[in-house]
C-alpha cells in the first residue's frame, strides 16, 4: 500500500457521475477505493454540474488553454461551462493537496480528466492530443497523471 492514496475519477470507481448518468467502472479501481488506497472525485460534479448533463468538449485548445482563458468548455447545446469545469478542478486539486496525493488515474478522453487525448470540440467523436481541465491542473501541480488502464 502506498503512503498516500491515489486520486481516481469517480466514474472509474463505479459512481454513476458521467455526463450520461452512468459509471465506467474499472473493478481494480473500485476495489482500491474500497480498501482505502484510492480516493474518488468527480470534478464536474464538484463544479456543480448536474448528472446527467449535456455532453461537453473543449473548443479552441485543451485544459491548459481553458485554465489560461484561451479556450472554453462548451456543451452540445452551445453553453459555455468553463467556469464550472475550472471550479471543480480546483476543488479536486485542493483535495489532492490536503491529502498529499502525488498520483492520479483519470477517465480517458474526458474534458475534465482526459490525459494526453481529448475530443476535439466538434462533438463528432474526433480525438486530438491534449489534456482535460483537471488533468492539466493536476500536472501543473506536480501530480503524476495517467489515463485509465481499462478501455
Amino acid at each position: 500500500m502506498t503512503q498516500h492514496p491515489v486520486l481516481v475519477s469517480s466514474c472509474l470507481a463505479g459512481i454513476p457521475c458521467r455526463y450520461n448518468g452512468k459509471a465506467k467502472t474499472d473493478p481494480a479501481i473500485a476495489e482500491a477505493v474500497a480498501r482505502g488506497e484510492a480516493i474518488a472525485a468527480c470534478a464536474e460534479e464538484l463544479g456543480e454540474l448536474p448528472t446527467p448533463r449535456p455532453p461537453a468538449e473543449i473548443v479552441g485548445g485543451d485544459g491548459n488553454d481553458v485554465l489560461e482563458g484561451h479556450a472554453a468548455v462548451i456543451d452540445i447545446n452551445g453553453e459555455d461551462i468553463s467556469g464550472q469545469f475550472v471550479a471543480g478542478a480546483q476543488k479536486v486539486a485542493d483535495i489532492v493537496q490536503r491529502r498529499g496525493i502525488t498520483e492520479a488515474i483519470l477517465q480517458d478522453r474526458s474534458p475534465s480528466c482526459g490525459c494526453g487525448t481529448i475530443y476535439d470540440g466538434s462533438h463528432t467523436g474526433k480525438l486530438v492530443a491534449g489534456d482535460g481541465v483537471l488533468a492539466a491542473l493536476l500536472k501543473r501541480r506536480g501530480v503524476n497523471v495517467s489515463g485509465s488502464p481499462a478501455k
